[in-house]
């Protein structure tokens, strides 16, 4: 989901933000940076049933409108433009990934990751699954447990 995506791009360790921004395309700009934060925060209200503060997100929708275009490819194609110079158009691409999420079930469904130190969020594809990522922070915590029922 490209609105965790997004978010998860502050880790404990490190900010990702202008890499992945990179990577798919987007501008960084102080703009996007503070969008990072409102999506979190309303995620997490979100889920937890709370109202979010949603104005954020709907200023960003706002600045780059989305149109329709159709075009001409062996069989009518209809494709979404945004208006706006580039940041805009990112902000509104940001923001319409959230508002997917925000309107979706699945919202319902994220969780912060258990691992010690790590902040991920992350929709589970098993209700018991309790880290963002077995491999990593699970695998953590189960060395960590190891390592305590076997240190005497």
């Amino acid at each position: 989901m490209l609105a965790l995506d997004f978010v998860n791009t502050l880790t404990a360790e490190e900010d990702r933000l202008p890499q992945w921004l990179a990577e798919q395309g987007l501008p960084w700009s102080e703009a996007v940076l503070e969008l990072r934060g409102h999506v979190e925060a309303a995620v997490l209200a979100a889920r937890d049933g709370d109202e979010p503060d949603l104005a954020p997100v709907n200023a960003a929708l706002r600045g780059a409108p989305a149109y329709e275009v159709l075009s001409w490819s062996g069989s009518v194609v209809r494709t979404q433009e945004r208006q706006g110079d580039e940041v805009s158009r990112a902000l509104a691409v940001l923001a319409g990934a959230a508002a997917d999420l925000l309107t979706s079930p699945a919202v319902l469904k994220v969780k912060t990751c258990e691992g010690p130190g790590c902040r991920l969020l992350f929709v589970p594809a098993h209700p018991r699954r309790r880290w963002c990522d077995p491999a990593t922070c699970g695998n953590r915590v189960r060395v960590a447990r190891y390592y305590q029922r076997h240190k005497d």
